[in-house]
């Protein structure tokens, strides 16, 4: 499945937050995340992610694509992350 990840974390969990996401999507800009995960990768990231945020000042929103076939990506002005940038 393909998904877009935003989130909003606090200042000091923020980093935490960062590292998780890059480790399963590529980093789009700032708090944006995108990419083709399975569905136990996907449970996975979500624990871990979890574990860091406040859940009562912290916000994650996962868009579920299912699948690309009509989708497109148009990136204006400078494209800040790219699939060079997985960990």
């Amino acid at each position: 499945m393909f998904i877009i990840l935003v989130y909003d974390i606090g200042e000091k969990r923020v980093a935490k937050g960062l590292k998780k996401c890059r480790k399963y999507l590529y980093w789009v800009q700032n708090s944006v995340f995108e990419g083709e995960i399975t569905s136990a990768k996907l449970k996975m990231l979500k624990e871990e992610l979890k574990r860091i945020i406040d859940k009562d000042g912290d916000s994650v929103v996962i868009y579920n694509l299912r699948t690309t076939k009509y989708a497109s990506r148009e990136v204006l002005g400078f494209d800040k992350g790219g699939e060079e940038n997985i960990l």
